[in-house]
């Protein structure tokens, strides 16, 4: 097993079991394993146990977030290599008014290899994507959120990135809604609660690129 780390509990550190670890980042066992022996998630091994430090993990989703996007045109639609996925190119925008919902997401794309940034409301994603650099590859919302909805954001977002592939996620589904979403050309409409799989599945899709 590469790179695993050995050493001594402590009191100081929170350490979490495999199990807590795949509750933690809502992944499946494969890729945890994938990731210890990549040396990307350090581990220590008591008896026949793995055991993870939590800032440990926490430091490494903090780097994913903080790598830096490849520069592209603000109305390219035209996706990146798979290599740049893997570098952690491609750049997502989650829009949520649930603080849960943002913070698991992020963490999921994360370990997928993913850029992800978050935003509260519609308000706050429109100016992101107004930034000179925001050069997002994907927008994952929410369809109700207090002040502007999932759906009249997406208009907007239209104009501004006319080739922004964009997920809809809701646990608010009615027909009417899934019809104007379709319409407005999005990738996938996702209702929750869902499995992380399916997110990771529709993200990979939108974007041309092989699931994690």
């Amino acid at each position: 097993m590469a790179n695993v780390l050995s050493g001594h509990l402590t009191h100081d550190d929170i350490f979490l079991t495999t199990d807590e670890v795949l509750e933690y980042l809502q992944v499946n066992l494969r890729t945890v394993y994938r990731l210890i022996k990549a040396g990307k998630i350090p581990a220590v091994r008591v008896g026949r146990q793995w055991r993870f430090r939590k800032r440990d993990i926490d430091a490494w989703l903090d780097g994913q977030r903080a790598t830096p996007a490849v520069p592209q045109s603000a109305h390219s639609s035209t996706p990146p290599s798979q290599s740049q996925a893997q570098r952690g190119c491609y750049r997502v925008l989650v829009v949520d008014d649930e603080s849960s919902i943002r913070e698991m997401l992020s963490k999921t794309l994360a370990m997928a290899e993913y850029e992800v940034d978050t935003a509260p409301d519609a308000v706050a994603a429109l100016n992101m994507l107004r930034l000179s650099h925001a050069n997002y590859n994907l927008l994952i919302a929410d369809l109700k959120m207090p002040g502007m909805d999932g759906l009249t954001m997406i208009r907007q977002v239209k104009q501004l990135r006319s080739g922004l592939p964009v997920i809809i996620i809701t646990g608010f589904s009615t027909e009417s809604s899934a019809i104007e979403a379709v319409n407005l050309g999005v990738s996938a409409y996702l209702t929750k609660p869902f499995a992380i799989p399916q997110v990771l599945a529709a993200a990979a899709k939108a974007m041309g690129v092989t699931a994690a």
